[in-house]
């Protein structure tokens, strides 16, 4: 019986636990599975709450550093737009309709090794030439370009549309109306000969006198070399030794490698001045105009820039340009 009694005692107990367990943990899960949810609530506010403020913090940081950063990032970005046009990366149109090869720029091809119409001054291409162009830019609302490269260079960046305009002491030529146009001529210019002081070549005709057989100095592809290649070349008189710069051809004067040379009467002044031992004939080779090439294709800036010509033609600007750097004589 005492055992009976325990053992009913055990499993009253038992039951009573077990009841106990089961009925008591759900009220106490639900209590704590509320308190887990309102903490995952609470949490997820917080969390919201905190990433609304760092999204707000985020958001007003940009306006916030308007005054600091905000200033430098503008600047890198308008630098990296004129990093773009200085390269020439994009072609652009202007309000009047014409086209050029850098958007805002009108660039000019020359040669800057041809005084005084070209030539490097304090790290600045200066001269003439240079100078007309900024007028002729000024007059289209465009900032002018130079692109110094050789002179053979010039017509073939012109036709192909690298270049806008080329002017570099450069005279009309049916050659050269093949591939370029022409505007209207803005200076006249001379074809001399220079040689050295004690040289048995005293005027032009001695150069195709019968039995000469003299070497002429020329920079390639200029009218000099144009004309002496037919005139001299072509019939048997001589033979022309051709150098990319002017200054070279004059070097090699002095040098005794040539016996003259034929070059502008300008840049051939300033040579002369630079080089003892040598002096301008007399006697000129021939007179030229001398114009702008354009790209026959864009008929449009070609209007533009002759139009700009001749009103600074006729408002007295070329001839006060050209007076700046060629003195009556």
């Amino acid at each position: 019986m005492k055992m009976k009694k325990v053992t009913a005692l055990l499993l009253a107990s038992l039951t009573a636990l077990a009841m106990t367990a089961c009925g008591g943990t759900p009220t106490a899960g639900d209590n704590a599975g509320g308190a887990d949810n309102s903490s995952a609530e609470s949490s997820s506010e917080e969390g919201s709450s905190s990433e609304e403020e760092s999204s707000s913090e985020e958001n007003s940081s940009p306006e916030d550093n308007d005054s600091s950063e905000g200033n430098d990032g503008s600047a890198e970005g308008e630098g990296a737009e004129a990093s773009g046009e200085a390269e020439g990366s994009e072609a652009g149109t202007s309000a009047d309709g014409f086209t050029t090869a850098v958007e805002g720029k009108l660039t000019m091809a020359t040669n800057a090794a041809f005084p005084p119409y070209e030539y490097v001054e304090g790290g600045q291409i200066a001269g003439i030439d240079a100078e007309i162009a900024a007028a002729v830019a000024g007059k289209l609302g465009l900032e002018l370009q130079i692109d110094d490269m050789e002179f053979d260079s010039i017509t073939e960046a012109v036709k192909s549309g690298k270049a806008d305009i080329g002017l570099a002491g450069m005279t009309i030529t049916p050659d050269r109306q093949e591939e370029v146009d022409f505007t209207i001529s803005y200076a006249t210019g001379v074809q001399v000969i220079i040689v050295a002081e004690d040289s048995p070549i005293t005027n032009v005709d001695d150069l195709s006198a019968e039995g000469a057989n003299y070497v002429i100095g020329v920079q390639r592809n200029t009218t000099g070399d144009i004309y002496t290649t037919q005139d001299i070349e072509d019939a048997g008189l001589g033979t022309i030794d051709r150098y990319s710069k002017g200054a070279d051809a004059v070097q090699a004067l002095k040098t005794g490698k040539v016996d003259c040379v034929v070059i502008d009467n300008e840049p051939a002044k300033a040579f002369v001045n630079e080089v003892e031992g040598l002096k301008i004939l007399d006697t000129e080779y021939i007179t030229e105009d001398y114009a702008a090439a354009m790209n026959k294709e864009n008929t449009a800036l070609y209007e533009a820039v002759n139009n700009a010509l001749q009103e600074l033609i006729d408002d007295g600007t070329i001839q006060g340009i050209l007076d700046k750097y060629i003195t009556a004589e």
